[in-house]
């Protein structure tokens, strides 16, 4: 399930993160892995999180996906280890509210490329999940919400 497709003009967000390429079984031990080493770097700079925890998608996934996951700051970071600072990109930018299970996203995703077709936009070649409420709070994985932020150009 999934809320209504909106088109906003957002300022860029700076963050801390960890980018790999991951295969697709291993996803979930890096976001583990990256929020976890994130979170310890952050603590150690005296840096809180500005929001939710976010994975950033490079590009459509395949058998492995480039991606990165952290978590938004309103202070840079200094690098630590694989904890490097990065941005979540400003501009026009399509969102909407995932309710669900994960294995669901593909649909939201596919009712957010139609939406941005439809509207004579093009998606870039980044897009990002932000994670209000997941596993680690909720055990019901239909009440997980996610908002899906995705890039658009003209």
């Amino acid at each position: 399930m999934s809320t209504a497709v909106k088109i906003e003009n957002r300022a860029a967000v700076r963050t801390a993160g960890v980018r790999r390429t991951v295969p697709m079984e291993a996803l979930t031990g890096f976001f583990s892995d990256a929020f976890t080493q994130t979170m310890r770097a952050m603590t150690a700079q005296g840096v809180m999180p500005a929001g939710p925890p976010f994975g950033k998608y490079y590009g459509a996934p395949t058998a492995t996906i480039d991606v990165e996951a952290g978590f938004p700051v309103a202070q840079a970071i200094e690098p630590s280890g694989e904890v490097v600072p990065g941005s979540l990109p400003g501009g026009s930018i399509a969102e909407a509210e995932h309710i669900g299970s994960y294995d669901d996203m593909e649909r939201t995703y596919a009712v957010m490329e139609q939406f941005i077709r439809d509207a004579g936009l093009t998606p870039g070649p980044i897009m990002w999940e932000s994670y209000l409420t997941g596993p680690d709070a909720e055990p019901d994985p239909r009440a997980w919400r996610t908002v899906i932020s995705w890039p658009v150009a003209a």
